[in-house]
């Protein structure tokens, strides 16, 4: 069970650095002024998406789902990390939008906006290490 937590724990970081970065390429892409720097935008942003988001999360739900299975479903704080687990995968399918959004030429926010989803995984980051740490119920 070692080996799954320590993949686990990559695969986490892996789609945290993709959750953090995306929305950052959001501020730049809102920010450009010229078609050549919009398409390199359109295709780093569909990369990072596609070819390390969707993996990562797939394989961090999984090795997660497989420690909670072998560890046993105890405790109402799981059930919370859970629910914000659950949040993130929402908010990552939400990103995935936005990239098509981009993609299509249709982004209707501003920079400013983009900084501010930008902070949204890691409040749900802290949310979830906290409960892991102190187990409040």
């Amino acid at each position: 069970m070692l080996w799954v937590k320590s993949f686990h724990i990559v695969f986490v970081v892996a789609w945290f650095a993709g959750l953090f970065y995306l929305p950052r390429l959001f501020v730049y892409h809102a920010l450009a002024d010229e078609a050549a720097t919009r398409e390199q935008f359109k295709v780093m942003e569909r990369k990072l998406y596609r070819g390390i988001m969707l993996p990562t999360m797939g394989l961090t739900l999984a090795t997660g789902a497989w420690m909670w299975l072998g560890y046993g479903i105890t405790g109402a704080w799981l059930h919370a990390k859970v629910a914000l687990v659950a949040l993130l995968v929402a908010y990552h399918f939400w990103l995935g939008h936005l990239v098509r959004a981009f993609a299509r030429d249709q982004n209707s926010h501003t920079h400013v906006f983009y900084r501010w989803i930008n902070e949204l995984p890691l409040v749900l980051l802290l949310a979830i290490v906290v409960l892991v740490v102190v187990k409040p119920f």
